[in-house]
C-alpha cells in the first residue's frame, strides 16, 4: 500500500468535478473495476467528503496543526476504515475497504488513512491550497523542502509570468 500515493489521490479527488456518475468514472479511468461500480450514491457521498475534507487542507495552509489532526480524526470517526492484508494476487498487501465496499467507501478510506499516514510521517504542513490567484486547488507537498506552493506547472507557470509582467511594469514606470 502506497500511503503518499493515496493522500496524493486524497488531494485530486478533492479537486474533481464529481457532478454525475460519468465525471466520476473520468475520475477513476486509470481505475476501471472501480469505473464501473460507480453509482450517483457515491457521488453524493464524496461530494460531501469534499466539503469535510477542504478545511483539513485549508488548516494546514494556515499553519493550524490542531486543526489539521482535529479535523482529521473528525473525518475518521465518521468514516471508520478497516484495513485488511490480503493476497488476492500472490503478494501481501493492504486494502483500506472490505470486500463489497462501496466505490465511496474505498475512496474515503484510501484518502483518510493515506492523509493521516501523510500527517504523521511527514508533518502536517504538507497540505495546502494553490496560492495560483483564483485557483483554489489542493495539492499534497512531497517536495524534500517543503516548498511548494502551487497545485500544477500551469498555476507555477501562470504566477511566474505574471509576478514577471508586474515587475516589468514597476520598472517601465520609473
Amino acid at each position: 500500500m502506497d500511503f503518499l500515493r493515496y493522500a496524493e489521490q486524497s488531494a485530486a479527488l478533492l479537486n474533481a468535478d464529481l457532478h454525475d456518475v460519468d465525471a466520476l468514472q473520468a475520475h477513476l479511468a486509470d481505475r476501471p473495476w472501480l469505473s464501473e461500480q460507480a453509482t450517483d450514491r457515491d457521488c453524493m457521498l464524496l461530494r460531501k467528503l469534499q466539503r469535510e475534507l477542504r478545511p483539513v487542507f485549508e488548516a494546514s495552509e494556515a499553519g493550524d496543526t490542531t486543526g489539521v489532526v482535529a479535523g482529521l480524526n473528525e473525518l475518521m470517526a465518521r468514516h471508520p476504515v478497516s484495513p485488511r492484508i490480503t493476497d488476492h494476487d500472490g503478494t501481501l498487501h493492504v486494502h483500506v475497504a472490505s470486500r463489497g465496499a462501496s466505490v465511496a467507501e474505498l475512496l474515503v478510506g484510501e484518502a483518510l488513512l493515506g492523509l493521516m499516514t501523510l500527517v504523521c510521517d511527514l508533518g502536517p504542513s504538507r497540505l495546502g491550497v494553490c496560492a495560483a490567484a483564483p485557483c483554489t486547488q489542493v495539492y499534497v507537498d512531497t517536495s524534500p523542502n517543503k516548498s511548494r506552493r502551487y497545485c500544477s506547472e500551469r498555476c507555477s507557470s501562470r504566477a511566474n509570468v505574471a509576478a514577471y509582467r508586474a515587475r516589468q511594469k514597476a520598472v517601465a514606470t520609473l
